[in-house]
């Protein structure tokens, strides 16, 4: 007979589990109350697989071996939480939706194809994406559309991110997302205002959107929004000082998750601050 506890309990599946993310996400899950690792995941030819999980995470054994991502069983997990390499999105993706099980990803650098996934598991599943899951960050994510919007086009549009060296895209999807909402919100196509790099003599175009991009050493992430006017200028900036910050706000967004309908979600929902209405095109 299960019991009310057993009831309410939340089995958290994780992927990419052996990765930098992934072990803070195991920590977060292993040090909460009513959550209990259910199964874990990692690429074909990671080092520890077949161990146990907990003990390549430091943190003993908890009784989950450590499975190629095609090899996932799902069946005893009520939640995916997923941070792991864009071509192993789908598979996992997939393989949530075929076993009904709720999937929070915070994978990032998906391309159409993945994106095209997401939407169509999003009909079958609750479904939440976000190429950030730090709770300040997303709050930055609003902040910085409002003020694109009330702002206006007299004040220019700059990006700065920071991360470390062994970060594989740039810029970060973090950045390219706060990118995208500052257009929207300016009813400008970000694609037709993105610069990622000056070199040279260039002069700056009217609506453009620089990005500029710094990988060093371990630095854990750092965003910045420079939005330039006459005579002065506004600043909106989010530093992560540990990854434990992202997988808090992975395992909020999983237990939120838990009683919501088939849907894609984004974290902004998670924190009750709704949706913000696109600018209409000049």
């Amino acid at each position: 007979m299960v019991t009310e506890a057993e009831a309410r309990l939340l089995r958290v599946a994780v992927s990419g589990a052996a990765g930098r993310m992934g072990r803070k996400v195991l920590e977060v899950c292993h040090a909460t109350p009513g959550v209990r690792l259910s199964a874990a995941c990692e690429h074909a030819g990671a080092p520890a697989l077949g161990a146990d999980v907990g003990v390549a995470a430091g943190l003993g054994e908890l009784g989950v071996v450590l499975k190629a991502s095609e090899d996932l069983d799902l069946s005893q997990s009520d939640v995916l939480i997923d941070f792991s390499l864009p071509s192993a999105f789908t598979g996992l993706a997939r393989a949530c939706a075929q076993a009904r099980v709720s999937m929070v990803s915070g994978t990032t650098g998906l391309d159409d194809a993945g994106r095209d996934c997401l939407r169509s598991i999003a009909r079958e599943i609750a479904v939440l994406w976000s190429p950030n899951m730090s709770i300040g960050m997303n709050l930055c994510f609003v902040l910085g559309e409002i003020a694109a919007g009330a702002l206006g086009a007299e004040y220019d549009m700059e990006i700065t991110e920071m991360h470390h060296a062994a970060k594989r895209d740039a810029p970060s999807g973090t950045a390219l997302h706060l990118g995208e909402l500052v257009c929207r919100a300016r009813g400008l196509e970000h694609e037709e205002c993105a610069v990622r790099n000056r070199f040279g003599a260039s002069l700056r175009r009217p609506g453009e959107l620089g990005y500029s991009v710094i990988r060093a050493a371990d630095i854990v992430g750092e965003h910045t929004l420079l939005l330039g006017g006459p005579g002065e200028r506004v600043e909106i900036t989010h530093r992560a000082a540990s990854r434990a910050t992202f997988a808090a706000g992975a395992l909020r967004a999983a237990l939120w998750l838990r009683e919501r309908p088939p849907g894609c979600y984004e974290m902004r929902d998670v924190l009750g601050l709704g949706r913000a209405p696109a600018a209409p095109a000049d």
